[in-house]
């Protein structure tokens, strides 16, 4: 089964894309900010992981940057409401393999998913 990190500080987000994944076969484990989803990430090994920006204790961008540091391969999805430029540009810059414009259908994120999973 392959297995999903979800990161998000809102639990309607965690819990939507939680289900979606479980309907489309994947194990997910959740967390509510980077730095939690970095104690997930050293403990685990992710097939994909899905992450929000803003966010306290550590933002997504943060995140990504230490889990870089440590993970090349594993895809990184970002999934924000942020739709500037710089952001985007900095997060790819960091190593996200994608971006999900908030709101999404959980059908557009399974589709998004199954085609960067391996």
């Amino acid at each position: 089964m392959k297995k999903a990190l979800a990161v998000d500080d809102s639990a309607t987000m965690r819990n939507l894309v939680k289900i979606a994944l479980e309907g489309a076969g994947f194990s997910v484990d959740t967390a509510e900010n980077g730095q939690q989803a970095l104690e997930l990430a050293r403990k685990n090994d992710y097939d994909i992981v899905i992450s929000d920006i803003n966010m306290p204790i550590m933002d997504g961008l943060q995140f990504l940057r230490e889990f870089r540091s440590f993970n090349r391969r594993t895809p990184v999805l970002m999934l924000t409401t942020e739709t500037e430029a710089a952001k985007k540009e900095e997060a790819k810059r960091l190593g996200a393999t994608g971006w999900i414009v908030k709101p999404f259908k959980p059908e557009d994120l399974v589709k998004v998913v199954r085609r960067v999973v391996r």
